[in-house]
Parts: C-alpha cells; structure tokens; sequence
C-alpha cells in the first residue's frame, strides 16, 4: 500500500465521517431551539449508535461478499440523504431519522475502509503501520465535524444560530461525503478471500467461539469501557470541584489531543513490540490513571491524568485491528470488524445509563475506582494474544 493511497484513505474516512460528528453537535442544538426537552436530545443522540449497532453485521457482510466501493457508495448516498433531509426539513422526526442514516452511513464506511486497509496490506508490519494511520481518521473528524458546523450555525446565517444558518450547515455536512466518494472512485479492491465455508453455515456465533477473538473483543469493550465513563463521569466531577466550563472542556480536548498524538506516534512502537504489548500495558497504565483521578483536586493534575488516559486508551484501537485480521478467517473479516463495531456501538449506548445508576450510589470517584478494578481483571487475559502468529505473505489471507 502506498503512502498516497493511505491517505486518501484516511482523508476520506474522515469526510464521511464528518457530516455526522458535524451533524450531532449540530441536531441536538436545532432540537433545544425548537423547544425540545433534554429527554428528547438524549433519544436523538441515541439513534447515531442505534442504527450501527444493527447494520454493522450486514455491513461487515457485505464488504466481505463485495469488497470496498459498493459498501462505500451506499454509505456515501445515505449520508448525502440524512444530512439533506435536515437541511431541507429541519423539524425533529426528520432530525431522527437523519441521525438513523447518518449513524449507519459513517458505520459502514469505517468498517468496509477498515477491513479493505487489513487487505491491502502485504504483512502483519505494514498492517500495524496502516492501521495506526487510519485511527487518526475518527479523532480528526471530531474535530472537524463539529468545527465547521458550529462555525457556520453562527456566522452562516443573518443572526448567530437562526434557522437559515443551521439549514446551511446541514447542506455543508452533506457536501463532504461526496468528497469521499471522490477521493476513493478509482481505488483498486484489495484481494478477495476465497470463501472456505459455504455461506448459509456461517453464523457470528462461528466467530464469537474463536478464544483469540473473544479476547480481543473482551480488550476492545475494556477500552471502550473506559473512554466512555471518562467522557461521562469528567463533566460531573469538574462540576462538583467548581471548576469553569471551558476548564473542563480543555480536559476533554488534552484526553482527545493524546489519543489522536498516540496514534500517530504508533507506528514507532509497532516496529518494537507486539499488538498484545501494547494493548496489555495500555489497558494497565489506564487502570492506574483511573484510580489517581479521584485523588487529583486541581485542573493541572486532573489534565495530567486525562493526557494519560488519552494516551494509553488511543494506542488500544489500531493494535486491535490489526490482530482482527490474524484471528478472523480471511474471508470473514469484515464480519470481524463488524462484530467489533457492533460491541463498540451498544456498550456506547448502554454504559452511560449503567454509570448513571452506580454513580448514584458510589459517587463520581467509586465509579472510576470500579471501572478501574474492571480493566485490571480483564487485562489478565490479554497476554493470552501472544499465541496469535501472522501470517505469512501470501497465503489465504491475500
């Protein structure tokens, strides 16, 4: 795989999924104008990962049956569609139902580029490299979703935040995805994997009974587990130490700057040492970050232990990717990342209300003490991924 191509690759994972990061800043603040309660914003956000959690298996199906473009162009169509649909109706049953395709349009992009980057890479060194490169993708389109749609909200229209402004925003968020498509209309597919088993007796339970692919997605939940309570319990507990706004919102953004920097400094450390090191020493220094959170009472030291949150938690994603692709049979991977997508997607969905119920009980420092106790039980079967050998060039995998 080229350079060149990579990043084409990153930069269209990155446009399509912008229009919905830009959408879910922008859908929720449309709702509060029209006079919706915050119940009703909380279901809107919900449907971004609902959709997701029940198309990833047939999105991850249908790249391993039909490769990379057709996966991509139907994401690249519903994502025009959704934000389209808002631009042009802005009420909240539309904002639902763009919120539906947009979850499900950046879902199926990533797991198709995910899977046709394993593919196209030629060994399990450049898989690692590759991998690193396009977990940027998601962290830059946080960033630069909601960028430009909280730009043009205020400035787009005759007055900050008026209706023509968000029209106008929605009709740019819907213009990215085209640039994806863009971007990727002459990729060559990556080889296709010769299927071995005959495809009415595959079923994901196949794949769940794999030990190596339970381990890896009990590594992934473990990650997403811990970047979810963060991103829950920061907000709460700045407000109970008094601190500002914008305070908080910089702890956020230095626990999002490390995880993008992580990533980007991944391919030095994938050169070192394995996937399962990686992911073993992350999960271990993110128990401990954990654990000190509570203790830490001003901003400096609670930006300390957000910086190594980010930076422990970023380096977890791309190492498991690119063990997926060792433990999945070649011909189901997009299946794989599907399954993983899919775990992400409802723990997303339901964490949140399960932090809500325990922190009620222990406060905001016990819920960090317990997920922390959770990631150290857990990381004790990551060493269990050293088994896990590469292929070698050229065989079934290619």
């Amino acid at each position: 795989m080229t350079g060149r191509g990579l990043l084409r690759l990153v930069s269209a994972q990155i446009c399509v999924h912008s229009a919905m990061t830009g959408s879910r800043l922008a859908a929720p603040l449309l709702a509060l104008k029209l006079g919706y309660s915050a119940a009703a914003v909380g279901v809107l956000l919900a449907l971004y990962s609902l959709s997701a959690v029940f198309l990833a298996l047939p999105a991850g199906r249908l790249a391993d049956r039909r490769g990379l473009h057709l996966p991509l162009n139907l994401a690249v169509t519903a994502a025009v569609a959704g934000a389209a649909l808002a631009a042009l109706w802005p009420v909240f049953a539309v904002l639902c139902g763009s919120a539906l395709l947009l979850g499900a349009s950046a879902n199926t992009a990533q797991i198709a580029l995910q899977r046709h980057v394993g593919r196209s890479a030629h060994d399990a060194g450049e898989r690692k490299l590759a991998f690193s490169w396009i977990a940027i993708a998601p962290a830059a389109a946080n960033f630069a979703g909601p960028l430009i749609a909280g730009l043009l909200i205020d400035h787009a229209g005759p007055q900050p935040g008026d209706l023509r402004a968000y029209r106008i925003a929605f009709a740019a968020l819907a213009a990215l995805p085209l640039a994806c498509w863009w971007l990727l209309r002459r990729a060559p597919e990556a080889p296709q994997a010769p299927s071995i088993e005959p495809r009415t007796s595959q079923s994901v339970w196949d794949l769940v009974g794999l030990p190596a692919l339970r381990r890896l997605l009990l590594a992934n939940w473990l990650q997403s587990m811990a970047w979810d309570s963060h991103t829950f319990v920061l907000p709460l507990l700045g407000h109970d130490r008094g601190l500002e706004a914008s305070v908080i919102g910089a702890l956020m953004g230095a626990f999002a700057i490390a995880a993008a920097l992580v990533r980007m400094a991944l391919p030095l450390l994938a050169r070192r040492f394995a996937e399962w090191q990686v992911i073993y020493a992350a999960t271990l220094l993110a128990a401990l970050a954990l654990l000190a959170y509570p203790w830490t009472q001003g901003p400096i030291g609670m930006g300390l232990c957000s910086t190594l949150l980010g930076l422990t938690l970023g380096a977890v994603q791309p190492m498991v990717l690119s063990l997926l692709h060792e433990v999945a049979p070649p011909a189901r991977q997009g299946e794989a990342m599907a399954l993983r997508s899919l775990t992400m997607n409802a723990s997303s969905f339901a964490m949140p209300l399960l932090f809500g119920s325990i922190g009620a009980v222990t406060g905001t420092a016990g819920l960090f003490w317990i997920v922390a106790g959770v990631l150290g039980v857990g990381a004790r079967a990551v060493p269990g991924l050293s088994n896990v050998t590469p292929r070698v060039p050229g065989s079934s995998q290619r």
